[in-house]
């Protein structure tokens, strides 16, 4: 089993998993994970692909349910996934409170898409939005429902470079305001590096690596860091295996 994560004594956690596993078959794909994420911190999760992350995300969500272990998450929880996933059938702030009732719909949605910097586009049609502005919307809808935990799985993946540093400072500016923890599901490294608090690797199901990120944002970027990281994912190691060998 995987050691446990530990927060100082003053930090809430306000995800708890203990011993958490996930069979599909006889194929485990996680495997007797524990974890602790703290209220408002912000947490990013790297590994290859096929090591857990996107079923470790499911699961937080509420979406899949394990198969040994046990579970403590937030009533009030949220996800962003890569694709914006708006209904095209309704106008941009009918998505944004999509299953929210009461007469204040409307001036809800209104404020939370001024704080993405779309409320000029609250009218608009999905289809006309571009990738970033999806994206804001898809941001908005998570946030206008105040979670105590935002889940991000690889929300700027299909973006631009530009619009994904502008995502970046979003998702930051907007961290800050509403305090939410959140857990960003990446492959970037460099990525996780600029947002994290803490930066966990995943491997075979399990956390085998983290590190802590005290500095403060926005942040130069740390070779010594990204290194150590990539050779967690196997990365550094993959790349020396390749290299020919020196005649002797």
């Amino acid at each position: 089993m995987s050691a446990p994560i530990r927060f100082p004594t003053r930090a809430r956690p306000v995800v708890t998993l203990r011993g958490l596993t996930r069979r599909f078959g006889s194929n485990t794909v996680i495997d007797g994970l524990d974890l602790e994420i703290a209220a408002g911190e912000f947490v990013t999760l790297l590994g290859r692909s096929g090591s857990g992350k996107t079923t470790l995300l499911r699961t937080l969500a509420g979406i899949d349910h394990p198969s040994a272990g046990e579970v403590a998450v937030p009533d009030t929880r949220t996800v962003v996934f890569q694709e914006a996933r708006l209904l095209p059938w309704k106008k941009v702030w009918q998505n944004v409170v999509l299953g929210i009732s009461g007469r204040d719909r409307r001036v809800r949605a209104d404020a939370a898409l001024a704080e993405v910097g779309l409320d000029h586009r609250a009218d608009a049609w999905p289809l006309t939005l571009s990738g970033g502005e999806a994206q804001r919307a898809a941001l908005a809808r998570a946030l206008v429902r105040e979670p105590a935990l935002l889940l991000l799985d690889e929300p700027f993946a299909a973006l631009d470079a530009l619009t994904r540093l502008q995502m970046h400072e979003l998702v930051l500016a907007l961290w800050r305001r509403h305090a939410p923890a959140v857990l960003l599901i990446t492959h970037d490294i460099d990525e996780a590096i600029a947002l994290a608090d803490r930066v966990l690797v995943l491997e075979d199901g399990r956390i085998v690596a983290e590190e802590r990120i005290p500095a403060e944002r926005p942040r130069t970027p740390d070779a010594v860091l990204r290194r150590r990281l990539l050779a967690r994912l196997g990365v550094a190691r993959a790349r020396e295996e390749s290299w020919p060998q020196a005649a002797e």
